[in-house]
């Protein structure tokens, strides 16, 4: 554990209606973060996080916006209103939010006419980042280094998957299929009807939550790559294998009862949405996770005392040429090329 101690940030976290963005922001807060959530539905959020024993209203220390992932426009609305009310620096974001519909039997499109999981997942917190980047480089959270004090840098920190990953058990699952963008013709030919898959092959919409996570992954290291001389950390995880979330209440029932049985009794890999959400708070205001290109994981070593470790990633991930062109075909989807 570091011996030096970071003073208490301002974080946007997506995604926390339930789940870990929830227990992220119950976590962050008790830690003495300000926190501020976006969701489609603040009512909701603010609800869920008065039901944990949070504060309740526009407090200074928990508030929460309106912002649609799967909306463009709402991302572009959101952060307008964001800066606009934000008195202070942002000194970490949290892009947890995502949609998981295995069940379609043909694709649900978002209001510029993408593929939800995709249009959610990837597209809009592609957005954010990019409309947020300026912001949190202004960021100046003090950090005491035993002798003085110092900055600590700001940073962006994406959920990942072992799905997503197959250097992981999890990312080497055939079924539906593996996280795989193929050739990208999907994206290079603009993502729209009848277009639903990066790689422009048939519709799998347990193939296409994965393969957005994928994009998730890879931008976080293509961000790592080209702004490596700024002062951003930027990181993503797997806090384990959170297996009772309301991210599967879209799966046949029988899964939904037997699969945090699996991870708790075969795998070893099952994780409480609590403990899912201090990991989060830890990568977001702990100086020792302060580095950046690290996708910190606990996979599977769920045993007392096991710490994080910085998870190998496959060459889907990490390979430049595929990462700059997802980038690139990503930066003219949404409108900033």
């Amino acid at each position: 554990m570091a011996s030096f101690q970071a003073a208490p940030g301002t974080v946007l976290i997506t995604g926390t209606t339930s789940g870990v963005g929830l227990y992220a922001t119950k976590a962050l807060v008790d830690k003495g973060w300000r926190v501020i959530t976006a969701n489609r539905s603040p009512l909701r959020a603010e609800a869920a996080a008065v039901r944990l024993g949070l504060p309740s209203g526009r407090s200074r220390q928990l508030s929460h916006i309106y912002m649609d992932l799967g909306d463009l426009q709402s991302v572009r609305d959101g952060v307008e209103n964001l800066v606009k009310g934000l008195d202070g620096s942002l000194d970490a974001l949290v892009c947890n939010a995502a949609v998981y519909l295995p069940r379609l039997s043909k694709p649900r499109r978002s209001a510029q006419g993408y593929e939800i999981s995709m249009a959610t997942n990837h597209f809009g917190h592609f957005l954010l980042i990019q409309l947020l980047l300026e912001k949190l480089s202004r960021s100046n959270r003090p950090v005491w280094l035993g002798r003085s004090w110092g900055v600590e840098p700001p940073r962006m920190v994406m959920l990942g998957t072992v799905t997503a990953n197959y250097k992981e058990l999890g990312g080497k699952i055939p079924i539906p299929a593996p996280a795989d963008l193929g050739d990208l013709s999907g994206l290079e030919n603009g993502f729209r009807n009848p277009i639903s898959m990066a790689n422009g092959k048939r519709f799998k919409p347990g193939k296409a939550y994965k393969d957005s996570k994928l994009c998730n992954m890879i931008t976080t290291q293509e961000l790592h790559r080209r702004y490596k001389d700024s002062n951003i950390v930027f990181s993503s995880l797997y806090p384990g294998c959170v297996a009772n979330t309301r991210l599967f209440r879209n799966t046949p029932k029988i899964f939904q009862f037997l699969f945090p049985w699996f991870q708790k009794l075969i795998t070893g890999g099952f994780v409480s949405q609590k403990l899912a959400g201090e990991r989060v708070a830890m990568v977001v205001a702990d100086p020792e996770y302060g580095i950046s290109g690290v996708h910190w994981s606990w996979g599977n070593r769920q045993r007392k005392n096991r710490q994080q470790f910085s998870q190998e990633l496959s060459e889907r991930v990490t390979d430049p040429n595929t990462s700059r062109r997802v980038w690139e075909l990503t930066m003219e989807i949404v409108g900033l090329k």
